[in-house]
């Protein structure tokens, strides 16, 4: 049975994001759950691996709160070429033209993308265009142009170096951002090339990338840690659950910070009653008023 929640998934070199939910789906309906709500929490290209979040039941509905979430990756950048999908699958487009990067050039690089920054996503990213994913646009041959989109990168820093071949990375970024895009502009800035290689996404907010084989579940109190909570007596759980508000009362503080530096991803008040999370609250004029009813809890 596939339990309502946010599940930890690592998702192997090879496979689709909906490769993974597509498992899922299978698992659902071998357990008689022919209508459980499934989607994910931010997709990893076939060619990368790490932390996928599968969200199942009420879960989906918390979806768009995980998106601004801090993410942070392992990336391997390869230098001296660059492709057209910015990753080792695609068509090279330069070749180096001139020495590879020096460890004192590489350690400057980093500096101009911290922070806010326009970013131009792959041509053969998931980004819409006119409501379809550019990808698809790409694979037919169509002529793709993608507008810059303001994204957020918290830190960077080179984890080692096998130069001249490529040099491994660790970041922590706004969701939004595309890993392909930042290999392909140090590989510009440092006039040689370059090109994303292996990408490991290793957590997303409070929660880490279980290991090969290996699966979590996130329930209850776990769920959206960084948002503060206000605890349900059951005639308050009832209320709400019929539409009518509950007075302020006291709110505990979030259980977990986010990084120092990273913008407020504007968490909202989470209900929990008898240690599952039943709502998402907002104040009004007349107290607490529901704004996401997850029937049933989580």
């Amino acid at each position: 049975m596939v339990e309502a929640g946010i599940h930890l998934v690592h998702k192997d070199v090879g496979q689709s994001s909906f490769d993974v939910i597509r498992g899922f789906k299978r698992r659902a309906f071998e357990a008689g759950q022919k209508k459980l709500a499934l989607g994910h929490g931010g997709t990893l290209d076939p060619f990368a691996e790490g932390l996928l979040l599968v969200l199942a039941g009420q879960a989906t509905r918390l979806m768009e709160l995980l998106h601004p979430l801090p993410k942070t990756y392992v990336a391997e950048v390869a230098w001296g070429l660059e492709t057209d999908t910015c990753d080792l699958h695609g068509k090279p487009l330069t070749e180096l033209a001139g020495a590879p990067p020096s460890l004192e050039a590489l350690e400057s690089a980093l500096a101009p993308f911290l922070g806010w920054t326009e970013q131009v996503p792959p041509a053969t990213s998931a980004k819409k265009i006119d409501g379809e994913a550019a990808y698809k646009k790409a694979h037919r041959g169509e002529e793709v142009i993608m507008k810059p989109c303001r994204v957020f990168l918290l830190s960077a820093r080179w984890l080692s170096h096998d130069l001249p071949g490529s040099s491994t990375l660790e970041l922590t970024c706004r969701g939004g951002y595309y890993v392909r895009s930042l290999a392909r502009e140090l590989g510009r800035a440092l006039g040689c090339g370059a090109h994303l290689k292996a990408l490991c996404r290793t957590a997303i907010g409070p929660w880490a990338d279980p290991g090969a084989g290996q699966e979590g579940l996130v329930q209850g109190r776990e769920l959206l840690p960084w948002c503060p909570s206000r605890l349900l007596t059951d005639e308050e759980a009832e209320r709400l659950g019929h539409g009518r508000a509950i007075e302020l009362g006291e709110s505990l503080p979030a259980a977990w910070a986010l990084p120092e530096g990273f913008p407020d991803p504007g968490a909202p008040l989470r209900a929990l009653h008898n240690e599952r999370l039943v709502a998402l609250l907002k104040p009004t004029e007349e107290g607490l008023r529901t704004f996401a009813n997850l029937r049933g809890g989580l």
